[in-house]
């Protein structure tokens, strides 16, 4: 009768999780499926300068000749070379006396340790971030972050995984924030930080945070742009604003200027939100977040594209893109101009 009773309690434990499980996804599903309140007109145009550059720049990143650019690999090196250049032709600083800070990591594979010919463990011994900075001028030792990991899959199965939009997309709007500085210098300093590896598990960011060119307590807040460009419902969610809630009204204002429906969410802990996923750790502003840097992280749910050959540049939606880089680039501004105010890091 007692393992009975065990098996009966047991039975009920899992009754009640589950549908503690289902009744917290439900309710998180719904609160997420509200987006902020958008321009109800067409908001101001992308000038079409700037528009045909950042949909070149995700045009080329994404381009056969860059392999997909896996970290390590010949068509990973010409991505960085071109966003040297570009940084290089912006007017940015490098730390020290290059735009590169290389770094090398060892890379662990389940998948590589069951699946014969695999391996599980993978050396880089030559990965890089290209990161550059414009100095502020009126607080120069306050910083913001931009941020956009540029590798994606490289070639598997003599298929190239181009990544148009895992993150051609984020490092083009990146480049487009950092022209947008250069012709209207920040209050406050900023680093455009174009991370490697990222799909190695954020290891470019990692680094990075390990060793940051400027104190800790300086950096204000991380903004991270990672799959920016394909949505078929005209919708782009924004991360972060549960843990630093402080951060969602400067958020709602940039939401307010522009057409895209941006949604708050995926960022509540998964025992919260139920099944819905919970994009905390997802993309590189993780590193940021654990080092206690705050942060906001803006993404497109997946797609059918996602980490697919078929992430091409011809998938992504240029005019969503083009409102989203708008609506980005003008959140950029409202933070810049924020920046006193946000807390210290932790």
């Amino acid at each position: 009768m007692a393992k009975k009773a065990r098996v009966v309690r047991g039975l009920a434990v899992v009754a009640v999780l589950g549908a503690w499980f289902y009744g917290a996804g439900y309710l998180e599903a719904k609160r997420i499926a509200e987006p902020m309140p958008s321009a109800k007109l067409e908001a101001e145009a992308m000038p079409a300068a700037a528009r045909t550059a950042l949909l070149d720049d995700v045009r080329t990143l994404s381009s056969p000749e860059f392999e997909g650019r896996k970290t390590g690999s010949p068509g990973n090196k010409k991505a960085q070379a071109l966003i040297e250049q570009r940084f290089a032709a912006l007017g940015l600083q490098p730390f020290g006396g290059s735009f590169r800070q290389p770094f090398s990591f060892t890379h662990h594979s389940v998948k590589g340790l069951l699946t014969p010919g695999k391996h599980y463990e993978t050396a880089y011994p030559d990965a890089t971030n290209i990161v550059g900075w414009q100095r502020g001028i009126e607080k120069p030792d306050r910083y913001l972050v931009i941020s956009a990991h540029y590798d994606h899959l490289g070639v598997r199965d003599g298929k190239i995984y181009h990544g148009a939009d895992d993150n051609a997309s984020g490092v083009a709007v990146l480049l487009a924030m950092a022209a947008w500085f250069k012709a209207h210098p920040p209050k406050h300093s900023v680093i455009f930080a174009a991370f490697d590896a990222e799909e190695q598990g954020l290891q470019g960011a990692k680094a990075f945070v390990a060793r940051l060119p400027v104190p800790k307590e300086q950096v204000a807040l991380n903004l991270n742009m990672d799959m920016i460009s394909h949505n078929d419902q005209n919708q782009i969610f924004v991360a972060g604003t549960y843990h630093y809630p402080w951060l969602k009204p400067l958020v709602e204002r940039a939401a307010a200027k522009s057409t895209v429906r941006v949604t708050a969410g995926h960022d509540m802990p998964q025992a919260l939100a139920g099944k819905v996923e919970d994009w905390t750790g997802s993309s590189d502003h993780g590193a940021f977040h654990k080092a206690g840097i705050p942060f906001l992280y803006f993404g497109v749910e997946d797609h059918a594209d996602y980490h697919a050959s078929t992430d091409t540049f011809d998938r992504i939606n240029a005019d969503f893109f083009a409102r989203v880089a708008q609506m980005l680039t003008g959140l950029s501004v409202l933070l810049d101009g924020q920046l006193a105010v946000i807390p210290p890091a932790r």
